[in-house]
C-alpha cells in the first residue's frame, strides 16, 4: 500500500510540473506580440497566370547579365524544368516546365570592387514561362507568360499585350523552343 501511495504522489507531482510548463508555455505565446508581417497575396496577370508560390525553393538552372540594362539574373526552374535540363531535355522543354528568372540591378560586389553582382537593394521583377502545349497553343509558342514586378509583385501587362512583347523578344531562340537559356552543366 505504501509503494502505491508513493508512486501516486510522485505521478501527481510529476502531473503538475508537466501543467506548470505547459500553463508557462501557453502564457508566454499569449503574451508575444503578433507578427506583423502580412502574408502578401499576389494578382494573377490578364491571363489568368499566379505567381508559383513555392518558387523560392526552386533550383537554379543558370544565371545571367545583361549589360544593355545593367540586370543580374537568377534562372530557375521547377522539379520538371530541373530534371529536363538536367538530361538535357530541354528543346522542346516537356509539358509542365516552369521557368523562372529573379530580376535584380547589378552593382560591385562590397568586397571584391571588379566583380559585380546582384543588388539584392534592387528587385526589379520576377518573370515565368510556363510550358503548357494545350493551354498556351493559341499563341503559336506552347508557353505562357508572366511577369511580376518589383517587391510588390504587381503583375505587368496589359490588354494590348499580354504575351507579345515577351514573344517578340524571344523570337530569335525560336528554335530553342523559345528560351534564351542555357541550363549550366554541372561538374
Amino acid at each position: 500500500m505504501k509503494k502505491l501511495t508513493l508512486h501516486k504522489t510522485k505521478t501527481i507531482k510529476l502531473l503538475s510540473i508537466l501543467s506548470i510548463a505547459s500553463s508557462l508555455l501557453l502564457l508566454q505565446s499569449c503574451s508575444q506580440k503578433p507578427s506583423t508581417k502580412q502574408v502578401q497575396t499576389v494578382k494573377a496577370n490578364l491571363n489568368g497566370i499566379s505567381l508559383p508560390h513555392n518558387y523560392k525553393n526552386w533550383k537554379v538552372i543558370s544565371a545571367s547579365h545583361r549589360i544593355d540594362n545593367q540586370s543580374m539574373r537568377i534562372i530557375l526552374g521547377n522539379d520538371i524544368a530541373i530534371q529536363a535540363s538536367r538530361n538535357k531535355q530541354t528543346n522542346p522543354w516537356p509539358d509542365g516546365s516552369i521557368l523562372g528568372k529573379i530580376v535584380f540591378k547589378q552593382k560591385a560586389e562590397d568586397n571584391w570592387p571588379t566583380a559585380i553582382a546582384p543588388n539584392v537593394e534592387e528587385f526589379t521583377h520576377a518573370e515565368f514561362m510556363f510550358k503548357d502545349n494545350k493551354r498556351f497553343a493559341e499563341n503559336g509558342t506552347g508557353w505562357g507568360w508572366a511577369r511580376w514586378l518589383g517587391d510588390k509583385q504587381i503583375p505587368y501587362g496589359d490588354d494590348n499585350d499580354l504575351d507579345q512583347s515577351c514573344i517578340a523578344c524571344h523570337t530569335p531562340v525560336k528554335n530553342k523552343d523559345w528560351v534564351y537559356t542555357t541550363p549550366i552543366k554541372l561538374p
